[in-house]
């Protein structure tokens, strides 16, 4: 485990470094913002779409895998569902709380650390696990809290829904790869360097946005925040798991990848997500704050633990 948690320092040192900018206001909310726009538009996008067009569709499409990952992420989701109705809140806040404790930063964190950490292999279940995410669960988030405020499930909740999803340019990306992956076109050299250029912004500058978004995070609501950073950071992975051992046994190593990005911290689009529709936006970002702080320990704990020898 000491070996892999020195092996992930680097990356959380440039989140704290990104914190420390932020913190200070070296890097301001508005240049904090503009640096989380380019990588998520543009260094990102050319790394996924890199990565996805040298991949086959079986590379990122294993039923077992889907299935266990999916199971594992709806059961965190449904325990996190079951106590906001315990607590009595409502639709709206149970939702966004439930988005905490099974989304995890699989994006900006995810790609460029666990394919660093568990091999360049690890795209393949790592983008499956994106995709799910953005697809299954960031679409229900939208049809919960819209569907709540207006009483039912119409035409223009699902429009909004579809436009959310061809307008993500994660998705576009690792969708517009693999088409030009199943048709075995070549990418022309230049373009193969200008994509592996632009795509290697995305580690450092991912990470270090992380950081400096993190320090306009507040603390508040900390009871909260502990309980959905142990669903984040201890449920997920564990139920996932379950989902992908057990239920629904998958290849050895592509559960293990699966299960590292189960482990992640909360993901950063859940708090843009809840401060677009006015939802307990300070809970998510403490929630962020909390476990991306703790995270630093048990994602290493967890990689070590499921890693094949």
């Amino acid at each position: 485990m000491v070996d892999i948690f020195l092996k992930t320092v680097p990356f959380f040192a440039l989140i704290g470094l990104g914190y420390w900018a932020g913190y200070t206001r070296f890097f301001t909310e508005e240049a904090t913002a503009y640096l989380t726009k380019f990588v998520f538009y543009f260094a990102l996008t050319a790394m996924l779409f890199r990565f996805a067009a040298n991949l086959s569709f079986d590379d990122v499409w294993d039923p077992n895998l889907v299935a266990g990952y999916l199971a594992g992420t709806l059961a965190v989701y449904l325990v996190a569902t079951l106590l906001g109705y315990l607590r009595k809140l409502d639709v709206a806040t149970t939702a966004v709380e439930a988005q905490c404790a099974a989304i995890g930063n699989v994006g900006f964190l995810g790609v460029p650390m666990l394919t660093l950490l568990m091999g360049e292999a690890a795209i393949g279940p790592i983008m499956m696990a994106l995709a799910v995410d953005l697809i299954v669960f960031s679409s229900l988030i939208v049809i919960l809290i819209t569907g709540s405020r207006d009483g039912r499930l119409s035409f223009g909740i699902l429009r909004t829904v579809g436009l959310g999803l061809i307008r993500n340019p994660m998705i576009v990306s690792i969708v517009a790869g693999l088409i030009w992956s199943v048709y075995d076109l070549p990418i022309p050299v230049p373009a193969n360097e200008f994509l592996a250029i632009l795509g290697a912004a995305a580690t450092p500058g991912a990470l270090f946005a992380i950081g400096a978004s993190l320090a306009s995070k507040s603390a508040e609501r900390l009871q909260i925040a502990g309980w959905l950073s142990f669903c984040k950071l201890g449920l997920h992975p564990l139920f996932v798991a379950i989902g992908v051992l057990y239920l629904f046994p998958a290849d050895p190593y592509f559960a293990a990848v699966i299960i590292a990005a189960a482990a992640l911290p909360v993901a950063g689009n859940v708090y843009i997500l809840a401060q677009h529709y006015g939802v307990a936006p300070h809970r998510v970002s403490a929630a962020i704050l909390v476990s991306t702080m703790i995270s630093i320990v048990t994602v290493s704990g967890i990689i070590a633990a499921v890693a094949p020898a």
